[in-house]
C-alpha cells in the first residue's frame, strides 16, 4: 500500500471519530432545545465563548468514552518496522489490524494516533474526579470555617496556608517520588481525604431531613453503605467484591491532586461564605430557627455555586497541566502509559528530526485546557447575569 497524503489522513481521522461526532451532535441538539429548563448549564448556550469551550471539552470527553472504538491499534503495541515512521505510513506486509499509522509511529514503533486517543482517557479518568474530591474537602472545611470563624477558622486557615506556602509543582513532585510512593503516606492520605465526600453527604442529608427521621435514615444509610464500599476499594484496595480498585500509581497521583487543590478551594469557599453570610435571606433562615448546617449547606452554598462551578472548570484545566507535567517527568505513571505527558516526553529527544510523535498529544493537551478555560469564561459570564 502507498503512504497516505494529508488530505486522506485527515479524512480517515474524521471517520474514526464518528462516535464522537454523533454524541456531540446529540448533546448540542438536546441541550439547545431544553436550555431554558437547565438553569446555568442551559444559559451556557447563550454564550458563543461558552459553546466553543463546551464543544472542545465534550469532544475529548466523548473521545475518552469511545476510545476503544476510535483507536485503531493497541496504544502500547510495538510493531516492527514502524519506528519513527511519518504520518500515513502503511503497516508492513502481513501485519494485522488497521492498515496505517495515521499520525505515524513513535520511537518505540507505537501508533501515535492511538496513544493520543487513549491518552484522553488517562487524563479524564483522574482530573475531574480528583478535582471533585478536592472540592468536597475544601467545601466541608471551608463552609464551617467561614460561618463560625473564631478558633476553628484560625486553625484551618493556618493549615491551608502551610500547604499553600510550598510551590505547587515542587509539592506535587515530592508527593509522587518513588520513595514517597513506597511508603505508607499515599494510603494514609487517601484514608483521610477520601472520607470527606462521605462526611459531606451525611451532613447534607442530616441537615436537610432532620425533621423527617425515616427519610434521613434512608439517605444516610445508602450514603454510608455505598461510601464505605467505595472507600475501602479506592483507598486501601480492600473491596470485598473485587470490583473497585485503583492502581498504586494512579492512587498517588489522585491523592496528590486532591491534597494540592484542597487548600485553595478551602480559601475560596471560606471567602464566599463570609460574604454571603451577611445577606438578608441568611438572617431570615436564622430567624426561622434553622440549624447552622442547614443554613450553611442549603442557604449559603447554593448561592455560591456560580463562582465554584467556574473555579471547578478552571481547576480541572490546571490539574490537566499538572498531570501532563508529571507524565513528562515520568512521575506517578507507568512507563508505557499513553497519557499525553509521557508521550510528549518520549518524543522530546528527537523533536528536531521527528516532530510528529510529540505534536498530537501536545495539541490535544492544549485544546482541552483551552476548552476548559473558555467553558469557565462562558459560565462566569452567564452566572454574573443571575
Amino acid at each position: 500500500m502507498d503512504a497516505l497524503g494529508w488530505g486522506e489522513i485527515l479524512a480517515r481521522m474524521f471517520v474514526r471519530f464518528w462516535p464522537v461526532w454523533g454524541a456531540l451532535a446529540t448533546s448540542f441538539a438536546l441541550s439547545f432545545a431544553f436550555r431554558r429548563r437547565l438553569g446555568l448549564y442551559g444559559k451556557l448556550f447563550d454564550s458563543p465563548v461558552g459553546m466553543i469551550g463546551y464543544g472542545l471539552v465534550m469532544f475529548w470527553f466523548f473521545t475518552a468514552l469511545f476510545a476503544d472504538i476510535i483507536a485503531p491499534h493497541d496504544p502500547i503495541q510495538v510493531l516492527s518496522g514502524m519506528k519513527n515512521k511519518p504520518p500515513g505510513t502503511p503497516l508492513p506486509d502481513g501485519a494485522e489490524g488497521y492498515g496505517y499509522y495515521l499520525l505515524g509511529g513513535d520511537n518505540l514503533a507505537r501508533d501515535v494516533f492511538s496513544r493520543m486517543v487513549m491518552g484522553a482517557r488517562e487524563v479524564l479518568k483522574i482530573a475531574p474526579a480528583a478535582t471533585a474530591f478536592a472540592f468536597m474537602v475544601g467545601i466541608t472545611l471551608g463552609v464551617p470555617a467561614g460561618y463560625y470563624r473564631g478558633r476553628l477558622d484560625l486553625i484551618l486557615s493556618f493549615i491551608a496556608n502551610l500547604v499553600l506556602a510550598f510551590p505547587v509543582i515542587l509539592l506535587f513532585y515530592l508527593l509522587v517520588t518513588p520513595e514517597i510512593m513506597a511508603s505508607a503516606i499515599p494510603s494514609g492520605l487517601a484514608g483521610v481525604l477520601f472520607l470527606f465526600p462521605i462526611l459531606f453527604l451525611v451532613i447534607l442529608w442530616n441537615s436537610r431531613y432532620r425533621t423527617r427521621p425515616s427519610q434521613r435514615a434512608l439517605y444516610v444509610g445508602i450514603t454510608v453503605t455505598l461510601g464505605a464500599w467505595l472507600y475501602a476499594g479506592l483507598a486501601f484496595d480492600a473491596d470485598p467484591l473485587g470490583v473497585i480498585s485503583m492502581p498504586p500509581n494512579t492512587l498517588i497521583v489522585f491523592v496528590a491532586v486532591v491534597f494540592v487543590n484542597s487548600p485553595t478551594v478551602f480559601r475560596i469557599v471560606r471567602g464566599l461564605v463570609m460574604d454571603i453570610q451577611t445577606r438578608d435571606y441568611v438572617a431570615a433562615a436564622q430567624t426561622r430557627g434553622e440549624g447552622p448546617w442547614y443554613i450553611m449547606l442549603w442557604e449559603i452554598l447554593p448561592n455560591a455555586r456560580g463562582p465554584l462551578i467556574v473555579d471547578f472548570c478552571l481547576r480541572i484545566g490546571y490539574t490537566t497541566i499538572l498531570l501532563g507535567t508529571l507524565g513528562f517527568f515520568g512521575l506517578g505513571v507507568s512507563a508505557e502509559s499513553p497519557d499525553w505527558g509521557s508521550t510528549i516526553a518520549s518524543a522530546s529527544g528527537l523533536l528536531s528530526i521527528y516532530p510528529h510523535p510529540a505534536l498530537p498529544p501536545a495539541l490535544a493537551l492544549m485544546s482541552l485546557v483551552l476548552g476548559l478555560n473558555l467553558l469557565a469564561d462562558g459560565l462566569r459570564e452567564e452566572s454574573l447575569k443571575d
